[in-house]
């Protein structure tokens, strides 16, 4: 929470952006005391009106098995195959993992991609959130402002935004284990901080002390909690109050401290909207789960997931253009299983999905919210076809899944179809920047936009990706 106590003079002089920070209003300031003037030169691009309104991203961190859950082998041998059963769904001749009997029900809604396939052998989301997969370990794993920017960014930096709401916010923290690290992705990048998301933050408990290395694949632990924004609640003095450019002017004075060499009124009008979405009463509305009942919050899931996906729900109702959730918590919030992946999928990881999605899905369908979403769910790459010697299976970015619902999709169709042990695409194979595409295109952005990255130089937006026609409506 940002505290400013005293006379704000006296305050000023402890507000530091470590302090900023750990208070979470970096996340919701990110553009006030970031880069402080923009990349590019001349007007920014405008959207036009989408098929959809708002957009929200699951992404299952760590990389979920195809196998395991939407694109089973159940003729292929044992050590392929695995060990969970297929079960039926509501679209004809289309099987998924036992494990999923709610979401079963809603492939006769959906369109589910088979063949997302790219080189980027990598856990961050920065292939998921830009469609690049070009990046490399050891200079993209971390984020930086030179990366490509996320779609949301670039949604945020085309004009999609509504008052009274952030138009891109990230759940259930910074993508790095709940705050641990700020892994590549989900950033404004050369567009400019001013584009980044609005972070939310996490504190997850599993109820006893653990080990991160360890409890890594310790499928009994379940991180609880609900994502909350501490910026949102900023906490001042009466004297403070008294005048709303008090807190404005400390943070103009804290910026200036930490950039002399831009003047502050380059971005009064960026703090000045900062400063509003704080005092928002409908944004504070929409990031209060207390609003919501206890029975919605347990078909949801009170872990820090479910929760988060509620959140995200709400967050479509408030009108946020952009919702990105990230599957990732310590010890055992992660999808990389490369040990003891059946335990993980079939009492922790699978549950979670099945629930919350189905009931993501059956609250955006009754309230009439359906049309006017698209929701994708993916993670950074598929899942090696063979198991391994410690029952799970390793990293393997040739061929994965992609669910897609709601506005603009192609319902009841399966799109691309992989070999008889799930290593590889045989037809229709997609990438990364195809996903980015087919999002830039339901939401009303043109997907062949270009933007200046940081020398001046015209970026595809998509990465050379395009709209995958055969999943539109």
């Amino acid at each position: 929470m940002l505290t400013i106590l005293g006379h704000p003079s006296a305050a000023c002089d402890g507000l530091t952006r470590r302090a900023l920070l750990k208070a979470g209003s970096l996340s919701l300031l990110g553009g006030i005391l970031g880069p402080r003037v923009h990349a590019a030169t001349g007007p920014e691009p405008s959207a036009s009106p989408g098929r959809v309104r708002s957009v929200v991203l699951l992404d299952l961190f760590g990389g979920p098995s195809h196998i395991d859950t939407f694109d089973p082998k159940p003729d292929a041998p044992a050590e392929i195959r695995g060990e969970f059963a297929s079960i039926a769904t509501s679209l004809p001749g289309v099987r998924v993992t036992e494990h999923l009997p709610r979401l079963s029900r809603w492939l006769n809604r959906t369109c589910l991609i088979r063949t997302l396939s790219h080189p980027y052998n990598s856990h961050n989301p920065y292939a998921v959130m830009t469609g690049y997969t070009g990046g490399q370990d050891q200079r993209d794993y971390f984020s930086s402002p030179t990366n490509h920017p996320s779609m949301g960014s670039v949604c945020h930096y085309t004009g999609l935004t509504r008052p009274g709401v952030p138009p891109y916010v990230v759940l259930p923290a910074h993508p790095g284990y709940s705050d641990g690290l700020r892994r590549a992705g989900p950033y404004g990048g050369y567009l400019g901080g001013q584009y980044n998301p609005l972070f939310a933050l996490a504190d997850p408990t599993v109820g006893r002390p653990t080990n991160a290395t360890t409890d890594f694949y310790d499928h009994t632990l379940r991180p609880m909690g609900e994502p909350h924004l501490p910026s949102m609640e900023a906490a001042v003095t009466l004297d403070a109050l008294d005048r709303r450019r008090t807190l404005l002017d400390q943070i103009n004075q804290a910026a200036a401290r930490l950039d002399s060499s831009r003047p502050v009124s380059l971005m009064g009008a960026r703090q000045r909207q900062a400063f509003d979405l704080l005092q928002s009463s409908s944004a504070r509305s929409a990031f209060d789960l207390a609003l919501e009942p206890v029975a919605v919050k347990e078909r949801y899931g009170r872990d820090i997931f479910g929760s988060s996906v509620l959140l995200a729900r709400r967050l479509v109702e408030a009108g946020v253009t952009f919702i990105a959730v990230h599957t990732e918590a310590k010890p055992n919030g992660h999808w990389d299983t490369h040990e003891n992946n059946f335990n993980m999928l079939r009492h922790w990881l699978l549950p979670f999905l099945d629930r919350a999605l189905s009931a993501l899905f059956d609250d955006l369908w009754q309230r009439g919210l359906w049309d006017q979403t698209l929701i994708v769910v993916m993670g950074d790459m598929g899942r090696t076809p063979r198991i391994n010697a410690r029952a799970g299976r390793d990293h393997w970015p040739q061929c994965g899944f992609c669910l897609l619902a709601g506005g603009g999709i192609r319902t009841g169709h399966v799109h691309g179809r992989s070999d008889r042990g799930g290593g590889y695409p045989l037809e229709f194979p997609v990438t990364p920047g195809d996903i980015c595409a087919t999002i830039y295109h339901l939401i009303g952005v043109d997907p062949e936009l270009t933007v200046p990255d940081q020398t001046g130089r015209p970026v595809h937006i998509s990465q050379g990706g395009s709209p995958i026609r055969g999943v539109l409506a």
